[in-house]
């Protein structure tokens, strides 16, 4: 497999001594260049054709990212926290470590490129300190982000989030996406990318959208509201389901009771059952589909 880092942190040092209206085109044509495909396959495109529309800047924005203008001196401190090469090395060890695991499983993968990156995210941006600080997006095979606001608990936990995002960017190669995609099948992704975090550096350091959800609060709450939604397929109400009221009402949504991060919770757990009741170990359950995990886990509901 070959594995590549895109170093945003000679891009970002390259923004900062650039004239404010050359950032943009930097930010689009150095970082975000190489992820054009992953942008493509979900519709955003590198820049719009309106002043201000829909594009690269504006999506990182709203999931917590700086605007190019905002990479100013005063970010400098956090462009020198994230530009350790140990630190890259780590992340790039997570995903190789990760993806060497399903291919010392007999997993043999499709996939045989990847690229990396990590950006920075705004910490006065609300949608930042929702994640802990740090997060990822590795949905589209052969692309992974990492996002944080580099401290001492982000950097170490960085290379936990890419593992997470590994296993997303390892089960799409194997399982069909549609635009029909159902709460369950995210559930089902999202709790084998964390057991999977999990197993690769230990059930301590799994994220605080699962650590944040009491059992109490799982069993009343969280499993029924989502066991009577498993089949909805309105994708516009699955980011409810999954990140709950908090995280929808900055993003306008309304409320419909849902626990922070309580579909990841949920998915958590559901995959931790199944696992345990099987005996398959997460390199194998990775692969294996929506309906038949759900299949074998109907008691997990009750």
């Amino acid at each position: 497999m070959n594995i590549t880092a895109i170093r945003s942190d000679k891009i970002y040092r390259k923004m900062i001594k650039s004239d404010v209206e050359k950032r943009s085109d930097i930010y689009r044509n150095e970082l975000m260049k190489p992820f054009e495909f992953k942008w493509k396959c979900i519709g955003v495109p590198l820049i719009s054709e309106e002043e201000g529309g829909y594009d690269v800047i504006s999506t990182s924005t709203m999931s917590g990212g700086y605007h190019p203008n905002q990479i100013n001196e005063k970010c400098i401190i956090d462009v020198e926290k994230i530009s350790d090469d140990l630190f890259w090395k780590a992340c790039e060890k997570s995903i190789y470590n990760s993806l060497k695991g399903f291919e010392d499983n007999g997993i043999k993968l499709p996939t045989k490129g990847y690229i990396f990156t990590i950006m920075l995210n705004n910490p006065q941006n609300p949608m930042s300190k929702m994640t802990g600080d740090y997060c990822g997006d590795g949905g589209i095979p052969g692309y992974i982000i990492g996002t944080i606001i580099p401290n001492n608990k982000s950097l170490e936990m960085l290379p936990v989030a890419l593992a997470h995002e590994t296993n997303h960017n390892v089960r799409w190669q194997f399982i069909q996406w549609s635009p029909l995609v159902t709460l369950a099948d995210m559930i089902v992704s999202e709790g084998l990318a964390e057991n999977f975090a999990a197993h690769m550096f230990g059930e301590d350091k799994i994220g605080m959208w699962v650590k944040n959800t009491d059992k109490e609060t799982l069993n009343s709450l969280i499993k029924p509201t989502i066991k009577a939604n498993l089949f909805e397929n309105d994708f516009n109400k699955l980011s409810s389901y999954l990140y709950g009221d908090e995280i929808m009402a900055i993003r306008g949504m309304k409320p419909i009771g849902m626990p922070y991060c309580g579909g990841y919770a949920c998915g958590y757990y559901l995959i931790k059952h199944y696992l345990e009741k099987t005996g398959k170990n997460i390199f194998e359950a990775t692969l294996i589909s929506t309906e038949e995990i759900l299949k074998v886990t109907e008691e997990f509901w009750d």
